[in-house]
């Protein structure tokens, strides 16, 4: 017992990750043909929307993660008039102590915009009614396919 006790005490080599804040850094949303887009009749909407995730370091174990969004709503019945458009920059700070070199990528790639993005997804479709629409609900991201993917993409151009 005194052993397990002696092999805890060195706790402060263990890895360690947590999302200490989370935070709009930058939002719009454009209704740009109100009233008109409320009066035609609700069609199936033609939907874009653009992901990017960027990450930086702040010191030595705190990274920032952001996700970037760009959705244009667009009505198919009545010639694809926007609807509206929506961008959001919404990012955490992170805690990331103790994580191997190797590891850190995925972490900041898969586990961080994990976390984020529900908190994200539920902003944006709050955002949506406030703007006098039904909620915007974007489908869930698989952040590993993501990461994945983007790996392969870079093995096949070196």
């Amino acid at each position: 017992m005194a052993e397990e006790q002696g092999n805890n005490s060195a706790a402060g080599d263990n890895p360690v990750f947590r999302m200490q804040k989370m935070y709009i850094k930058d939002f719009s949303f454009e209704n740009p043909n109100a009233p008109e887009v409320f009066q035609a009749p609700n069609q199936e909407p033609k939907v874009e929307v653009n992901l990017k995730l960027n990450n930086k370091k702040l010191d030595d174990d705190h990274w920032e993660v952001a996700l970037q969004i760009t959705a244009k709503i667009a009505d198919r019945g009545n010639n694809d008039k926007t609807m509206f458009i929506m961008e959001i920059e919404h990012a955490g700070a992170f805690l990331l102590k103790n994580i191997p070199a190797e590891h850190q990528e995925m972490v900041l790639g898969v586990d961080c915009p994990t976390l984020l993005f529900p908190f994200t997804r539920q902003i944006v479709s709050q955002i949506s009614v406030d703007g006098g629409f039904i909620p915007f609900l974007m489908e869930p991201i698989n952040f590993m396919g993501l990461y994945q993917s983007s790996k392969q993409e870079a093995q096949k151009q070196n």
